[in-house]
């Protein structure tokens, strides 16, 4: 937020020197940016009235007659679209020097240019170099320099955070540096406040997220330059002048945070004004040019004969707007529900000063001393008051929430008394009373952050001073409730370790997806959907992980290596859930002095293995018993279910050739995806046996589509205490084997507490054929 430091000083005469400012508002936790410097308008630049304004025939130039205080009147000639007669201009005449340049007199088709007329941008007070700067006539005597109207400021550049909605002003900045030194904060200039009882327009509210609306009137305006002061306001605060209507409306926008609308009276001859829903696909023209399709719910202002002249607190209309000869005018002060107001703008584009307050909260309260101020100003500027005012609906009432001081000291770990906390929060503008030990709290309607005691406890804090909390070394406190909690973290963590470990690098990708991705990567449909997406590609929730890795994969198609992991939350039909997936692509090492490691899908396998084996978990990856079961985005035949301390977690395989194509891979892509948590493997503790080893072969026959894990399955059941390992070392297909099947020679070990004889394993040995041959498969006997 830009403000001009003249201003603070204003309302706080003791207000301390820019620079020492920026450690209190660091304290505060409102950082100061930047302290900007403008300089005074150049040397040599006159204030002048323009007398005569008429076009350069042939260009689109015009020719201002402008009165300096010379004896003769000198004639400029200037391209600005807002040049008109009967203002002030700011004249750079011969000799001066503007932007690095020293002007001179200019013939254009006979006429003679004595200078220049300037913009904000030319003179270097503000960015505006759309136009002239345009001052009221009757400034200052025509040839008085311009840096005596238009001095020197400093600009304070002050971050705002979301919640502190309340300082998005001049008066709310003042309060809270008010509150936090200990400084008499003098009030902006009162209101003209209307007579009791006499109303101005017919206010209507239909819509339940409008609950406050003032309406005002004024008539006999002369619409032209506002006030410098004003103008050097709002320049200072990066808003360009317009007129004297539109500008006194945001110049207490920054005053005192309320955003207002101001509507041209011969568009509103019926002066009615409703805030009502919008209707399916209506449209409107906004200032701003453009149209705007609403939607069903969006608040709207509606004038005479139900024609719309505002969205409400976003964007006026282009019918009932204000123009540089509109005399009367009536003025809307209002209050929205911001939530309602945010989806309605980001859906349309739309982000206005407006918009950026009212989305952050407005005082519920505040509408009608902005009306009553801008009267005033109005009234200033030579406008007649209509003494009447419309006040429709009220805010509900601020919640009382109730502070034990003993609990705000247990949080803070610091002893405050009670009468500095009641002092604090009093000062904040909030008012306390002491019942039975607790402090009952009212917050002031500016401050719609405060919704909870924790909330005041953090003021207290702020305003006590965070520097001044102990230094204790932090303790430690494990529950027994987040037990489960930190498991599941520790898994988390190790997880990524193991991968990471591997080579794999973490990605982290938006968690909104589009029906189109879903479609390509043959993902399960997203149910859940944005009603203000960002993006087209960002509408829904993600059902799956993959989707997401295979657009990391593509993003960085020109690394010949890809491995990367992601873990995250998606969002299937099924429920939420966390999950984690990784993706496989190129060489498994790159070609060096040797040639390149190729990558493959048991490559991969054996990656998911190696992290299963770094984190202690049994692992096996099984075939799906029909290939109907495979997912749909594998490869029929390279893919299997992946079994982590026995229980199923996910999926393995590559990538469907059709999804290859469907999402512009070149490459085969390999992916994994386990839904979390994954199963935990019970530890128990064996003292490892001193006895040798007792080997025996088993060679199964089986048909093809058996799989190896579940030929080790079968034996791990079967083989009892002394069976401690089953290990494949070599495998056979051809003659004598059947076509279809294949031999599997598995090696099996056998130990115990003691040396094992061949009577203890020969028994177990043969329970274990007998199981094989049960199972339907054949033993390959030695010839």
């Amino acid at each position: 937020m830009l403000i001009a430091y003249s201003w603070l000083k204003e309302l706080l005469p003791d207000l301390p020197a820019p620079h020492d400012l920026e450690p209190v508002l660091a304290r505060m936790g409102l950082p100061l940016e930047e302290i900007m410097e403008i300089p005074a308008a150049p040397q040599g630049v006159l204030y002048g009235e323009v007398e005569r304004c008429v076009p350069l025939e042939g260009t689109e130039l015009r020719v201002l007659t402008v009165r300096v205080g010379q004896s003769e009147p000198i004639t400029v000639a200037t391209g600005a679209p807002n040049a008109r007669a009967g203002v002030g201009v700011a004249i750079a005449p011969p000799g001066t020097v503007i932007e690095g340049q020293t002007l001179g007199v200019r013939e254009m088709q006979g006429v003679s240019s004595w200078g220049m007329a300037c913009s904000p941008k030319e003179l270097g007070i503000g960015e505006y170099a759309g136009g002239l700067l345009l001052l009221p006539s009757g400034s200052a005597e025509p040839g008085t320099p311009l840096s005596e109207l238009w001095p020197a400021e400093t600009v304070l550049d002050v971050e705002v955070t979301p919640n502190r909605a309340d300082v998005l002003s001049a008066l709310g900045l003042a309060r809270d540096l008010a509150a936090f030194l200990r400084l008499e904060l003098r009030e902006p200039g009162p209101g003209l406040a209307p007579e009791p009882g006499r109303a101005n327009a017919d206010v209507i509210l239909e819509h339940p997220a409008a609950d406050r609306f003032v309406a005002r009137s004024a008539s006999g305006l002369e619409n032209g330059p506002s006030p410098l002061w004003i103008q050097r306001r709002l320049l200072a605060a990066g808003l360009r002048p317009i007129n004297v209507a539109v500008d006194v409306s945001n110049y207490v926008m920054l005053e005192l945070g309320q955003p207002t609308a101001m509507y041209d009276a011969r568009d509103l001859a019926g002066r009615r004004l409703a805030a009502s829903p919008a209707r399916q696909g209506e449209t409107v023209i906004g200032l701003d040019g453009e149209e705007y399709v609403l939607e069903e719910g969006d608040v709207v202002i509606r004038g005479d004969e139900d024609r719309i002249v505002g969205i409400a607190g976003i964007l006026g209309a282009q019918h009932g707007s204000v123009r540089d000869d509109t005399r009367d005018l009536i003025l809307e002060a209002a209050h929205f529900d911001p939530v309602k107001l945010r989806m309605t703008a980001r859906r349309l584009g739309l982000a206005t000063d407006a918009v950026y307050r009212y989305e952050r909260g407005v005082d519920p309260e505040l509408a009608p001393r902005a009306a009553d101020r801008i009267m005033e100003l109005l009234r200033q500027a030579g406008a007649r008051i209509d003494p009447g005012a419309t006040d429709a609906g009220r805010p509900a009432p601020a919640k009382v929430l109730s502070l034990a001081p003993d609990y705000a000291r247990r949080l803070l770990g610091m002893h405050i008394p009670d009468d500095e906390m009641r002092g604090i929060l009093e000062r904040l503008g909030a008012r306390v009373s002491l019942e039975e030990g607790t402090l009952q709290v009212t917050p002031p309607s500016w401050r719609v952050d405060l919704h909870l005691p924790e909330d005041l406890i953090e003021e207290v804090a702020r305003l006590h001073g965070y520097e001044s909390l102990p230094e204790t070394l932090p303790v430690l406190r494990v529950a027994a409730d987040n037990e489960a909690l930190v498991r599941a973290a520790r898994m988390r963590r190790d997880l990524k370790r193991a991968f990471a470990g591997l080579g794999f690098q973490e990605v982290v990708n938006y968690s909104f997806t589009s029906d189109e991705e879903a479609r390509a990567a043959r993902a399960e449909l997203p149910g859940v959907r944005l009603r203000n997406p960002l993006t087209a590609d960002r509408t829904a929730l993600r059902t799956a992980l993959y989707p997401g890795l295979l657009r990391t994969s593509h993003v960085n198609a020109a690394e010949k290596r890809l491995l990367i992991f992601e873990l995250g939350r998606i969002f299937p039909a099924a429920g939420e859930t966390e999950a984690f997936g990784a993706l496989m692509r190129g060489p498994l090492a790159p070609a060096g002095w040797s040639s390149a490691l190729e990558g493959g899908f048991y490559a991969f396998k054996s990656l998911l293995e190696a992290a299963a084996q770094a984190l202690g978990a049994e692992l096996s990856v099984r075939a799906y018993p029909d290939r109907a079961q495979v997912p749909a985005h594998l490869h029929p035949g390279i893919a299997g279910r992946v079994f982590w301390n026995g229980q199923e977690a996910g999926w393995i395989g590559e990538l469907h050739p059709a999804v290859a194509a469907a999402t512009a891979a070149r490459e085969r892509i390999y992916l994994l995806e386990m839904h979390l948590p994954l199963a935990a493997r019970e530890w128990t503790f064996q003292d490892p046996s001193r006895a040798p080893a007792s080997l025996r072969d088993l060679a199964i026959i089986a048909p093809l589509e058996v799989s190896y894990g579940e030929m080790i399955d079968l034996l791990r059941q079967e083989g009892g205490e002394l069976l401690e390992s089953a290990e494949a070392f070599d495998v056979y297909r051809g003659t004598p084997i059947p076509e279809g099947q294949r031999s599997v020679a598995i090696r099996l070990t056998f130990r115990g507490k003691r040396t094992l004889q061949d009577a203890d394993v020969d028994p177990v040995f043969a329970h274990l054929r007998e199981r094989v041959k049960a199972a339907g498969w054949s033993i390959r006997e030695a010839q």
